[in-house]
C-alpha cells in the first residue's frame, strides 16, 4: 500500500511520459504519446472549493489487514466447461493502476510495472478509489482478474473465456472478505 499522494497542481509529465513514436513495428507508428497525471478532488475533509490532487489513493489499511487474511482461499479453476491451466489465487497487490482503456498490450504492461511498479491494471477502480478519498469513506478493491495484458493468443481474448470463472472468484472472495467483517447490531459493532 502506497501512502504517497501526489501534490503537483499544474499539469504535469514529470510522472510519467510515454512517447509512441519512439516505437516502431516496421511501418511509421502514427500514434502520439500519453502522460500521467494527479486526478483533482475536492475532499470534504479540505477547504470548500479548494482542490486538491492526487496520485496514488491508498485502500484503508483495516480492510486491507482483512482482506490479507483471505490470501489462502481455495478459489474455483474452472466454471462449466471453462477452466484455468493453473489454480487461482488471491494476492494482495502492491498497486493497482486503472486507465480508460482495456490494456491488452504486453509491451505496455511491462513499462506500467517499470515505471509505476504496477502490479495490476483495469478500467473500474480508480473512479471508486477517487470518490472514497473525496468523501473521507474507508474502501477496498477486490478484483479478480481474467487476463494477462497482451499475454494471451492475439485470436483469442483471454477475458471473454476467462470473465465468467473471474466473476465467480471474484464474489467468493467478496463474500469471505464481508463474512470477516464485524456485525452491525442496533448501533454496537461486535468484533469476531
Amino acid at each position: 500500500m502506497n501512502k504517497t499522494f501526489y501534490k503537483k497542481k499544474k499539469n504535469t509529465r514529470e510522472i510519467g511520459y510515454l512517447e509512441f513514436a519512439k516505437y516502431t513495428n516496421g511501418s511509421d507508428n502514427l500514434l502520439n504519446r500519453i502522460w500521467y497525471q494527479p486526478e483533482e478532488i475536492f475532499p470534504v475533509t479540505g477547504t470548500p472549493e479548494v482542490r486538491e490532487h492526487a496520485f496514488w489513493v491508498p485502500v484503508d489499511e483495516y480492510f486491507l489487514d482483512i482482506a490479507s487474511k483471505l490470501e489462502n482461499t481455495k478459489l474455483p479453476q474452472c466454471v462449466n466447461t471453462t477452466c484455468l491451466p493453473r489454480p487461482p489465487k488471491v494476492t494482495i497487490v502492491d498497486k493497482g493502476v486503472s486507465a480508460s482503456v482495456f490494456v491488452d498490450n504486453a509491451a505496455y504492461r511491462t513499462f506500467l510495472r517499470s515505471k509505476f511498479n504496477a502490479t495490476a491494471v483495469e478500467m473500474e477502480s480508480a473512479a471508486i478509489a477517487l470518490i472514497s478519498h473525496e468523501q473521507n469513506i474507508p474502501f477496498i478493491v477486490i478484483r479478480a482478474l481474467s487476463d494477462l495484458a497482451g499475454g494471451g493468443s492475439e485470436i483469442s481474448n483471454e477475458a471473454d473465456i476467462f470473465g465468467s470463472l473471474a466473476a465467480v472468484n471474484s464474489v467468493d472472495v467478496l463474500v469471505k472478505f464481508v463474512g470477516l467483517l464485524p456485525q452491525y447490531r442496533g448501533s454496537k459493532v461486535q468484533s469476531e
